[in-house]
C-alpha cells in the first residue's frame, strides 16, 4: 500500500472514531466525505452528505453536494431535484458546475439545460 493511501485509511479511521464519540461534528463529517470520494465508495459519501444537509438546514452548497453524490450514483433525478435546490438556494457557480466531472451523469441529461438557465 502506498504511504499516501496508509495517511488516508488512519484519518479515515480517526474520524469515524471522532464521529462515534461527536456525531454532529460537521467539520469531521465534511472530512470523511472527502476521503470516501476518494476512494470512490459513494453511498457512503452520500449518507455523510445527507446528515450534513439535515444540519446546515437550506445551505445551497450541501443541497449541491447531494447532487453530485446522485450524479456519481446515477440516480439523475434527485441529482436534478437537489441541483434545482442548490441553485434556487443561491449556489450560481455556472463555471464551475459545468467543469464538475461528479456531476457527468446529470449534464448528459435532457433537463441540465435547464438549470443553465436559472443561474445567473
Amino acid at each position: 500500500m502506498r504511504k499516501t493511501n496508509k495517511k488516508i485509511f488512519e484519518r479515515k479511521d480517526f474520524y469515524e472514531k471522532l464521529i462515534k464519540l461527536k456525531p454532529d461534528f460537521v467539520e469531521v463529517l465534511f472530512q470523511l466525505s472527502h476521503i470516501y470520494i476518494f476512494l470512490k465508495d459513494y453511498k457512503k459519501v452520500l449518507k455523510i452528505d445527507k446528515k450534513i444537509g439535515e444540519m446546515l438546514n437550506l445551505d445551497p452548497v450541501s443541497y449541491y453536494n447531494l447532487a453530485c453524490d446522485y450524479s456519481l450514483l446515477g440516480d439523475i433525478e434527485k441529482a436534478e431535484k437537489n441541483l434545482k435546490i442548490a441553485v434556487l438556494l443561491g449556489f450560481n457557480k455556472k463555471n464551475y458546475i459545468r467543469k464538475d466531472k461528479d456531476l457527468d451523469l446529470l449534464k448528459k441529461s435532457k433537463n441540465f439545460k435547464d438549470f443553465e438557465k436559472l443561474i445567473k
